[in-house]
C-alpha cells in the first residue's frame, strides 16, 4: 500500500491512479473493520485528522471522473456509518485544503520518494514514455529540477 504524494496525484499514469483509488478503499476498510489503515506506508494517517484522509481521496476521486473512469464513491463510504452524509460533505468539498493535506508527511522529501518509485517502474517499462514526461514535467514546473 502508498498513497502517492498528494502533488503527484493529477499526472499518476492510469494504472497507478486506478491501483490508488483501490487502496483508498482497502485504507476505508480497515480504518472500519481494525480502526488503522494496518500497513507500515500508510499508517501514518493515524497520525492526522479523518478530514485530511477524505480530502486526499476527493483528490484521487475527482482526477478520475476528470479522465473519465469510472469509480463508484460507495466503494469508499459504504465502510462509515453514514456514507450518504459523508457523500454530501465529500462532494460539496467540506474537507481540508488541498495543499494543508498530510501537512509533514506529504513533504518534498515523501515526493521524491514517490518520484524515484515511478522512476522505477519507468525504467522497468511499467509507465510509458507519456506518461512519463508528465511527472517529469510537474516535477520541473513545481519543484525545479
Amino acid at each position: 500500500m502508498r498513497l502517492w504524494h498528494k502533488d503527484l496525484i493529477d499526472v499518476l499514469p492510469r494504472k497507478q491512479l486506478l491501483a490508488q483509488w483501490r487502496e483508498c478503499c482497502g485504507i476505508a476498510r480497515n480504518i472500519a473493520v481494525d480502526g488503522s489503515p494496518n500497513h507500515i506506508l500508510v499508517n501514518r494517517i493515524s497520525d492526522y485528522p479523518f478530514e485530511d484522509f477524505l480530502a486526499y481521496v476527493r483528490l484521487v476521486y475527482l482526477e478520475m471522473q476528470h479522465r473519465g473512469y469510472k469509480c463508484n464513491f460507495y466503494d469508499f463510504a459504504k465502510w462509515f456509518s453514514e456514507p450518504k452524509l459523508m457523500e454530501m460533505d465529500f462532494l460539496e468539498a467540506k474537507v481540508v485544503d488541498p495543499i494543508d493535506i498530510f501537512r509533514g508527511w506529504h513533504t518534498k522529501r515523501y515526493l521524491w520518494q514517490c518520484y524515484s518509485n515511478l522512476e522505477e517502474k519507468y525504467d522497468c517499462g511499467g509507465i510509458s514514455e507519456e506518461e512519463w514526461i508528465l511527472i517529469e514535467d510537474r516535477m520541473r514546473k513545481v519543484y525545479l529540477v
